[in-house]
């Protein structure tokens, strides 16, 4: 059989909820591989709920295959990301799921930033373009509340607006264990963050001391790319609003702006 391209979408008659969508040529035991892995941990934490799978092919032959798994369970979406060689990235993303899950339900604590499992994105490069625009209604709530999101759905970084302040802010993972926010304006000193209640992984949220800094969309893919970083939390010059512009797995940036 040969590869599959473009985009398709796969169900089995089996388990009709756990649907797989390939972009680029998967090959079909690649297919096969991610519902056999994700059906044995979702019955392995006895979920029967909607799960979907996305396995993007590589460009070129020295790029990986990117995973991404979601599950809703009890009205809470669980996401996970992960990158590898052909049908290991597949392995991968199970394995990381079942630990996922795992954490969730109270039974592991969440491993030491940064994370082996992923591939880093801190390089330098020549500007990248804003290939993707994310228009996001932003939670509005606590670093305790947006830290959860952040860990349940695998993210690097999560844009919110603080309840505290009223302000955008993100959260993000800190070295080695813990939390770190920063907000558009205010600040606090790194022994004033002490005090801050403790993420659901029971980690400490450190206060970034410095405002955000403040750029149009061109500056800051300049800034993040000529400085190597793999995201950059600004506020925005003509909306005044906090943006956060990130690297994707395929160099380009994809920007999620409040709306």
């Amino acid at each position: 059989m040969n590869s599959l391209s473009s985009t398709q979408h796969w169900t089995t008659a089996a388990d009709p909820e756990l649907a797989v969508t390939t972009r680029g040529e998967v090959p079909p035991q690649d297919v096969t591989r991610a519902v056999r892995a994700i059906t044995r941990v979702m019955r392995r934490h006895h979920l029967d709920s909607p799960a979907r799978v996305r396995v993007t092919a590589p460009q070129g032959s020295d790029e990986p295959t990117l995973v991404q798994a979601n599950i809703r369970t009890n009205d809470t979406l669980t996401r996970v990301q992960v990158t590898g060689p052909g049908g290991f990235a597949v392995t991968f993303a199970a394995e990381r799921l079942d630990r996922q899950l795992a954490r969730r339900a109270g039974k592991e604590a969440r491993a030491a930033w940064p994370d082996p499992a992923r591939r880093p994105l801190s390089r330098v490069t020549e500007t990248r373009p804003i290939i993707r625009r994310k228009d996001c209604a932003l939670m509005t709530g606590t670093p305790l509340e947006a830290s959860t999101v952040l860990d349940a759905m695998d993210y690097d970084a999560y844009l919110f607006t603080d309840s505290d302040t009223g302000e955008d802010a993100i959260v993000t993972w800190a070295d080695p264990h813990g939390v770190r926010l920063a907000r558009q304006h205010h600040t606090a000193a790194a022994g004033e963050s002490a005090g801050l209640p403790l993420t659901a992984s029971a980690m400490p949220v450190r206060v970034a001391p410095d405002a955000a800094p403040v750029y149009a969309e061109d500056e800051a893919a300049d800034v993040l790319c000529t400085a190597g970083l793999p995201y950059l939390f600004f506020t925005d010059t003509h909306t005044g609003r906090g943006n956060l512009l990130y690297r994707r797995y395929d160099g380009d940036l994809t920007i999620v702006v409040p709306c």
